[in-house]
């Protein structure tokens, strides 16, 4: 029998669209971290999360990110370098009044600076709120 939370918490790496056998990095890593999200996310990949030295070539990039972090156009950039064609970048932010908020025009504004379409947003844990980035469809794709 599962428990209610290891259920809120695997639903979690679904819905961030996380499936098994993904190459998921993460970039940003802190302390302050949601460390059952990324427990969540381990248990649906069946392994371990890599780092941002990684040579691999990546599905899903979790990039933790917080006020003081620097240029989010330049991670961003960097973050794109090893995704897959149609991976995702999500955007993690500390919650509004939480400790290195990020205002979300500061993510809508660096977006397209870099290439990228913002999809969707949504609570990651209890402190972090994700925003899905993609490489935006070309016009013949869309058809």
């Amino acid at each position: 029998m599962v428990a209610a939370g290891d259920a809120d918490q695997s639903s979690v790496a679904e819905r961030l669209g996380i499936k098994p056998e993904m190459v998921v990095q993460e970039i940003g890593w802190d302390e302050d971290v949601d460390d059952d999200v990324r427990a969540a996310i381990e248990e649906q990949i069946g392994g371990d999360i890599l780092d941002e030295d990684a040579d691999e070539v990546i599905d899903v990039v979790l990039l933790w990110w917080r006020e003081d972090d620097g240029d989010l156009g330049d991670a961003l950039i960097d973050a794109r370098g090893p995704l897959e064609e149609t991976g995702v970048i999500w955007v993690l932010t500390p919650k509004t009044g939480q400790p290195g908020h990020v205002e979300p025009s500061e993510i809508a504004e660096a977006v397209p600076a870099v290439g990228l379409a913002q999809t969707a947003n949504m609570s990651v844990g209890a402190n972090w709120i994700g925003t899905r980035l993609v490489s935006p469809k070309s016009k013949s794709k869309q058809r």
